[in-house]
């Protein structure tokens, strides 16, 4: 099988394409400096701690374990701290891209998927929003992404690196089973914020009731984890089989409201969760809902656990029936990153 190198792979999303990677038999290796990330979430054995930033060390690493293909997830996520920010943003995001990006020209690495997000749209008057949609970023997160995506397509042009660009959605659910599932440090994800208020008493901060959408609050496009993670094995299929440089919308094609989700929490739970209203969160636009079409009909792509009650019951489980690894972050438990 094709050996895959995946950065970020400690990761929320991460490890558990990590997970789904190793499960459908590719040999992985990850590297992560587990700032974000924790070294419990991939086996031992995979993990070589390192930053993206280390070029020398990343083509030891590509050389040394002949790798074929790579999975790029190292990279800040949170949009309200991208806002306060923003330079750290652009140094992590950006630099740090083209730190691996040189490493892999220098070591002969042609094939990278690439974890991109919904928020190079920014406040788009579409939904749902198709891949030729312009970039217009509300915030440096999503610009930061926009400037790699821009780099890509130029790489591709210019230098032979083929590369499929995943823009996806609000990523949430777990993976119980395999130990895996959300927890960030600081947590900024919706559901796991439900789930701590139940847990804790103290109510969540639900960030504005008066954008243009039936109930005031914002509207995303919720997938499940492990969908996100096939479809990046979707994706690296594709550039192993020869496919080329392309860009690909990962949702459902759903968009639900965070009063919904909170209202699907309190049903799955059977408990109350205690909330506020607050004013807006800066930079966040009223509604992002993928268009997935393209990906569903170039790469045979299907989501089969995003049903919102699913992905809740997943989240329920690992948050309250997970023990807890030796040395976790958050509340003594797993402390992932999100997309890197």
């Amino acid at each position: 099988m094709p050996r895959i190198l995946v950065t970020g792979g400690a990761g929320y999303i991460g490890s558990h394409t990590v997970h789904q990677l190793r499960t459908q038999g590719f040999d992985t290796i990850v590297v992560d400096d587990l700032s974000k990330g924790h070294a419990a979430s991939v086996p031992a054995e995979a993990l070589h701690v390192g930053s993206i930033f280390d070029r020398s060390q990343l083509i030891e690493i590509l050389r040394g374990e002949r790798i074929d293909a790579v999975v790029h997830f190292a990279a800040f996520i949170a949009v309200g701290e991208s806002t306060r920010e923003p330079q750290r943003y652009f140094h992590n995001n950006v630099s740090g891209s083209l730190a691996l990006l040189s490493a892999m020209s220098e070591a002969g690495v042609n094939k990278l998927v690439f974890s991109s997000t919904a928020a190079v749209y920014g406040n788009i008057d579409v939904s749902p929003i198709p891949e030729d949609t312009r970039y217009d970023p509300a915030n440096p997160y999503g610009e930061t992404k926009v400037m790699v995506e821009r780099v890509l397509h130029w790489l591709d042009q210019c230098a032979g690196l083929r590369s499929v660009r995943l823009r996806y959605f609000n990523a949430c659910g777990a993976n119980p089973a395999a130990g895996l599932g959300e927890r960030h440090d600081p947590e900024t994800h919706l559901i796991p914020l439900l789930f701590r208020a139940i847990l804790t008493g103290k109510p969540i901060t639900l960030f504005g009731d008066d954008y243009p959408t039936p109930d005031g609050t914002c509207i995303r496009d919720y997938i499940h984890v492990d969908d996100l993670a096939n479809a990046h094995i979707a994706a690296l299929k594709h550039l192993l089989d020869g496919g080329s440089s392309d860009v690909f919308n990962v949702g459902t094609g759903e968009g639900l409201s965070v009063k919904e989700v909170l209202a699907a929490v309190e049903r799955v739970t059977g408990r109350k969760v205690p909330h506020v209203i607050g004013p807006r969160r800066e930079g966040d636009p009223a509604r992002l809902v993928a268009d997935s079409t393209k990906l569903r009909r170039e790469l045979s792509w299907q989501p089969v656990r995003s049903t919102l009650d699913d992905i809740i019951r997943d989240a329920w489980t690992f948050e309250t029936e997970q023990p807890p690894p030796e040395g976790g972050g958050v509340d003594g438990r797993l402390k992932v990153a999100g997309r890197g």
